[in-house]
């Protein structure tokens, strides 16, 4: 099996936590003050959050599923979350189609919920996301809001825990 691996620099890991257990319906596999892990199955992900070891990074981050069924369960993983969801429906965005869902962390990264259902001919369009908006996101780019930069703490200390 392979496992996708995904480390998020956060500010505040109590709340981060909370969030991240709503959104994946699982506890943590690991967790410390500084740090928790979940290594899940569905999806098939190692992921990490951290804080004082890095900055925040993420533009944005995805759930993909294959079926209908399946993005019900994780639309419904979204409201249980708690925070605001954007849900965009029928999308174009990097030469796809698809039915998404947007959500943004306690941290301000955005995760997109979707499922594609073939190809496009061109790149596609912004959905109106500056409610969820992520510090990291990038001018022009398909699937992420365009923002001003918000200064990124410096990290106190270096080190990888994956």
């Amino acid at each position: 099996m392979k496992r996708m691996h995904v480390h998020v620099g956060v500010d505040d890991l109590a709340a981060s936590t909370r969030f991240y257990t709503a959104l994946f319906g699982a506890e943590p596999s690991v967790a410390r003050t500084d740090y928790a892990k979940w290594m899940l199955d569905d999806p098939c992900v190692n992921f990490a959050i951290s804080v004082g070891h890095a900055g925040r990074g993420i533009e944005h981050l995805g759930i993909q599923v294959e079926t209908p069924a399946e993005l019900a369960e994780v639309y419904g993983r979204l409201q249980a979350a708690g925070r605001p969801v954007l849900e965009e429906g029928a999308a174009r965005c990097c030469y796809a189609t698809s039915e998404k869902n947007w959500i943004s962390d306690p941290q301000e990264i955005v995760w997109e919920a979707f499922l594609t259902h073939g190809e496009t001919t061109d790149y596609g369009s912004d959905p109106a996301l500056a409610v969820l908006a992520s510090p990291n996101a990038a001018p022009g780019s398909c699937c992420a809001p365009v923002l001003t930069p918000t200064p990124t703490p410096t990290p106190t200390q270096s080190g990888c825990c994956a």
